[in-house]
């Protein structure tokens, strides 16, 4: 587990640690500012609110905590989450129950791996109740056939058929008065093209023909090409690699929605998982550590003022080498003990049925 701790646990005497911990437990059980009486009640009276007022005091200078109001109670700041996430923490084992949950849905998805991915991502979001986020290799079996569905103006299904029979759906934005021929001419040529192709090879040899057979091709079918191939041929970010996303659960962000201030952030981060190329840049860091990974807040630029968190983690092939990565975004006031294991487990789930 990998979090940055700005503070450090070891500058806290066992006082500060037991009223810092009990004030991030009430946080991420409530989500609202946590007073001296409350902790004074959870302590059995064991200090007095003066006492414990004083320790307050002492964290918010050290940066661990904020009073978001003048008469408010306390609330964790980033940076105390980190430094609590990666020194105080206690994460036990994931639940029985869980963990059965996890293996029955990630089995019925069957083996394909696209299946797998989608179902394990769709599973972990709804236990977490948190959105969820899978990154993954692409495969580079040569594509058979391709063809374009009208769906509304302006959008359309990319319909692609690989030589293994795996077919994989993409919406993409066409223009708006593209007329029915333009999709059909625009798949005929891409299926004459593509076949025995990998998605790399045959956007370098369309890309590189297709001004010379423009005359040949409708301006609006020439765009529609051009736009299919950006989009499935795209490399990311993060060395070339082509890779798929998978995102879902974004609606239980919004249950975890407690003031205006709170859904103005869920949309902000909406707006940022939209720019696929920044998701994968991120996730990416990821195959440069090992185990599970905690991004919280503006730690991370994915986030900036967002104050949300993600938790992610690696998965593996049969050569033990790192193929992807799958996790959970949600508000900073995650149930990290429940969500790491969580986590952890459904990426080592993940790697083991990849390998089948």
């Amino acid at each position: 587990m990998v979090v940055s701790d700005a503070h450090g646990v070891a500058a806290l005497n066992e006082r500060s640690r037991e009223i810092f911990r009990h004030i991030v437990d009430a946080y991420v059980e409530t989500g609202v500012p946590v007073g001296s009486r409350t902790i004074a009640r959870k302590l059995n009276g064991v200090l007095s609110p003066a006492t414990i007022r004083n320790v307050m005091a002492d964290l918010e200078h050290a940066g661990l905590l904020f009073a978001p109001h003048t008469s408010a109670g306390r609330l964790p700041t980033e940076a105390g989450l980190r430094m609590f996430v990666s020194g105080l923490l206690q994460v036990g084992g994931l639940d029985a129950e869980e963990r059965k949950a996890i293996d029955a849905h990630c089995q019925a998805a069957g083996r394909a791996p696209e299946d797998v991915l989608a179902q394990a991502t769709g599973t972990l979001a709804g236990l977490a109740q948190c959105a969820s986020v899978v990154l993954a290799p692409k495969g580079e079996a040569p594509l058979k056939h391709i063809e374009f569905v009208n769906l509304t103006p302006g959008r359309a299904l990319a319909v692609m058929v690989n030589a293994h029979g795996v077919v994989e759906n993409r919406l993409i934005e066409v223009p708006a008065d593209l007329p029915a021929s333009a999709l059909v001419e625009a798949g005929n040529f891409l299926t004459a093209h593509l076949a025995g192709k990998t998605i790399a090879e045959a956007t370098h040899a369309i890309m590189a023909d297709l001004d010379s057979r423009r005359a040949q091709l409708d301006e609006l079918t020439a765009k529609v090409i051009k736009t299919g191939l950006a989009t499935w041929g795209g490399a990311s970010s993060s060395g070339g690699r082509d890779a798929a996303l998978i995102i879902k659960g974004q609606s239980n962000l919004l249950n975890n929605v407690t003031a205006l201030e709170d859904l103005d952030s869920i949309r902000h981060l909406f707006t940022v998982l939209e720019a696929r190329e920044q998701m994968v840049r991120v996730l990416d860091l990821v195959g440069r550590g090992e185990g599970v990974q905690i991004f919280i807040g503006a730690q991370n630029e994915l986030f900036g003022m967002a104050g949300c968190s993600m938790v992610v983690a690696p998965f593996q092939n049969a050569r033990e080498q790192i193929v992807g990565a799958i996790g959970v975004i949600g508000p900073t006031r995650l149930n990290y003990a429940r969500i790491i294991p969580m986590v952890d487990y459904t990426a080592k789930l993940v790697g083991r049925m990849l390998e089948q």
